[in-house]
């Protein structure tokens, strides 16, 4: 595939409002997980909550998408300059030029438990002010994005479990390479709803202390929040003398893997099958050999039976590659922790350094992987976020630092990535 530019990027989560509070805080290797506050859940948990989402209610004149998670988007989006990025881009290329993807697992179903609470006690009927339009319906979280940045081109949502903030850059990349579009605002946002809490604590995967990914002792997952988005671009023609030439330290979207193996509806394949497609395939469609590859954000929720199945999926394909999960610092944040982590992934390239694995003391041996447990620097060319759902449903993400996966593509080989430590 060509690979895309990502022009601007941003995330907020329970480690910190934009980039440089994300940073900071898995430089220092603390993260946001804190035991469960949350309204109305009485769950012996951690949660990964941002603070103050609710303080400030989303733009006047979209008061109908007033709900948690737009409120959340909302404050993704004017982190780092990624609004007054979009706006250029509008400008450049027309509103309709530029498409919106986002991903999500439940929307703004919160919205609808609230309205629950307050339904006629006759008719039970919900409460008039209820807009399900705009707020629960898994499409309203790009619906909001689209209309707070008056743009008009094609939008959609992905809803694909813990995949679907990863499967959106898929989606805007098929829209590039068709000429649909000149650009694209893709990321993901999920909120905590009492629906997520207890329907993973149903499924006995929550952990009651902070997650440890791939820890000998890990137990289960830790439910986050985030919202979180990249502007993708066409990498400008060299041969166009109107265009600037392209930065050493631009951030390219270089290959893409995706992959169902339908194995079963919350299990992945013991075996890491449909994981090892995707990162197969992100490898094929970037030119990148394996041994290209610098560092792996893993999906790592640290569920015994997931770590386990990425763990083996990763063996099959790579030898020692240095490895981490950050959900440790942010928690799973569901449908946006596929844009959440590839952001991460962004920003290990910016600033040539490798993430530990937050709360991961003893990384379990029998998991056979390279798992950092300290932070640290190093020179890293190419990366791979790996993203896999409920159902199977899988999505690997490779992201390049400059032109270097041209170099990669032709030798196959890697960055001092600091392997042999």
């Amino acid at each position: 595939m060509k690979p895309l530019l990502l022009t601007q990027f941003t995330a907020t989560s329970c480690a910190g409002r934009g980039l440089d509070a994300t940073l900071a805080a898995l430089r220092e290797q603390r993260g946001g997980l804190a035991p469960c506050r949350f309204e109305r859940a009485t769950l012996d948990t951690w949660i990964g909550e941002v603070e103050g989402v609710n303080v400030e209610p989303v733009r006047a004149d979209l008061r109908d998408f007033d709900c948690r998670n737009n409120r959340l988007a909302q404050l993704g989006l004017t982190q780092d300059g990624f609004a007054q990025a979009v706006a250029a881009a509008a400008q450049r290329y027309g509103a309709e030029r530029v498409g919106v993807f986002i991903g999500t697992s439940t929307a703004g179903i919160l919205e609808t438990e609230l309205a629950y609470r307050q339904r006629d006690p006759q008719s039970g009927a919900l409460p008039a002010g209820f807009h399900y339009a705009e707020t629960h319906n898994p499409y309203s979280s790009a619906s909001f994005v689209r209309t707070y940045f008056a743009l008009k081109g094609p939008a959609l949502v992905v809803s694909s479990a813990c995949s679907s903030g990863a499967k959106v850059f898929g989606s805007a990349r098929r829209m590039l390479a068709a000429g649909l579009i000149d650009a694209a605002v893709v990321g993901g946002v999920d909120s905590l709803c009492l629906t997520t809490l207890y329907g993973f604590n149903s499924l006995e995967l929550l952990s009651n202390g902070p997650c440890k990914p791939f820890d000998t002792h890990r137990s289960g997952i830790s439910i986050g929040e985030a919202a979180a988005f990249a502007l993708l671009e066409r990498v400008p023609d060299g041969d166009d003398s109107a265009s600037a030439p392209l930065a050493d330290d631009a951030i390219l979207l270089a290959g893409i893997g995706e992959s169902s193996d339908a194995y079963h509806m919350s299990s992945p394949h013991p075996e890491g099958l449909g994981a090892r497609l995707a990162m197969e395939q992100a490898l094929a469609s970037s030119g990148i050999a394996a041994a290209g590859i610098d560092y792996i954000n893993l999906h790592g929720t640290a569920t015994p039976s997931n770590d386990a199945a990425e763990s083996l999926a990763v063996n099959a394909l790579f030898d020692g590659t240095p490895c981490s999960s950050t959900k440790g610092a942010t928690g799973h944040t569901l449908g946006a922790a596929g844009a959440l982590e590839a952001v991460i992934a962004a920003l290990t390239l910016r600033e040539q350094w490798l993430p530990a694995g937050i709360n991961t003391s003893e990384a379990d041996p029998a998991l056979g992987l390279n798992y950092l447990l300290t932070s640290r620097p190093a020179s890293l060319r190419s990366v791979l976020s790996n993203s896999f759902g409920f159902g199977g449903t899988n999505c690997s993400l490779l992201f390049t630092r400059g032109f270097s996966h041209a170099d990669q593509a032709s030798d196959g080989t890697s960055g001092n990535n600091g392997r042999a430590a």
